[in-house]
């Protein structure tokens, strides 16, 4: 077993928080031990008591009081009685996921995006073969780039598009060269497919992907996927600007941004696999 997890004054620093219900903190606590340290097999109320720093008297009446409730489910007699975790988190689990809006939780991380970059920012779903927008933070401009909500965008010559291309699994991907195809929207477009999965090696590598004027010439746009608490692509946000001089000295820190916005929307929806470039700064 792990090292004994900190008792609730030891996290608090010796004064526990005035509203926290220690109770309710002590489930909590014990939860998150069988979701850490739990197997098919469960854990025993020793073996939960050590890890949690609590005394297994108090262990057994949390573990009795989830149970009753189907959060925690346990098998055996006696003193090999184990448990895990109950089924009726997935319960809970699939509440909490309907309640999750996912334009709710990106809207505020497109303000501070466009905010940051001076640069339109959009979040785009994944469908079939393309990248629907379905929300748009402008930032004033002298010139206005028409992002329309709504339009089916390519996903090899687009930077969200391709944010969602290096998101998906390997054979998706070749799914969809195979279906859409790699028709050329500019001279700069990708069109060769070796090229294109090269491309898509890179972008994983460091967390975000540019279409340099690969889908109108005079434009660039900069996107990082968004993935949902299993790991699956669900959506990819961007920002589009205007190919001009200098612009292309900003495209690692806008890239930078990217990854880091799209993590933060990916995180609030449950997805906690983030490693190396991919979920860095």
């Amino acid at each position: 077993m792990g090292q004994r997890r900190p008792r609730e004054a030891d996290r608090a620093g010796g004064d526990v928080d005035r509203y926290m219900v220690r109770s309710v903190a002590r489930a909590i606590g014990v939860l998150e031990v069988l979701a850490d340290r739990g197997t098919s097999d469960g854990l025993s109320v020793t073996e939960i008591a050590q890890e949690c720093g609590l005394s297994k008297s108090i262990v057994f009446s949390v573990l009795h009081t989830l149970r009753a409730h189907g959060l925690v489910a346990d098998h055996g007699e006696g003193q090999s009685r184990r448990y895990r975790l109950g089924l009726g988190l997935s319960r809970l689990g699939d509440r909490a996921r309907e309640q999750l809006s996912l334009l709710d939780l990106a809207r505020p991380v497109l303000r501070e995006l466009a905010a940051r970059t001076g640069l339109s920012a959009r979040l785009a779903v994944f469908q079939y073969d393309a990248a629907i927008s379905v929300d748009r933070v402008d930032v004033p401009a002298h010139v206005h780039i028409d992002l329309r909500m709504g339009a089916r965008e390519m996903l090899h010559s687009t930077g969200i598009g391709k944010a969602m291309l290096a998101s998906l699994p390997d054979a998706e991907v070749e799914r969809i060269i195979a279906s859409a195809g790699l028709p050329r929207r500019t001279p700069h477009t990708i069109t060769d497919r070796d090229d294109l999965l090269a491309e898509i090696k890179e972008i994983r590598r460091v967390g975000y992907a540019l279409d340099d004027e690969e889908d109108a010439e005079g434009i660039f746009c900069v996107g990082s996927g968004v993935r949902d608490d299993a790991g699956a692509c669900v959506a990819a946000i961007s920002v589009t600007g205007l190919k001009t001089a200098g612009a292309a000295d900003r495209y690692a820190e806008i890239g930078g941004a990217l990854r880091s916005a799209a993590r933060r929307i990916s995180e609030q929806l449950g997805y906690t696999g983030y490693t190396g470039a991919e979920g860095g700064e």
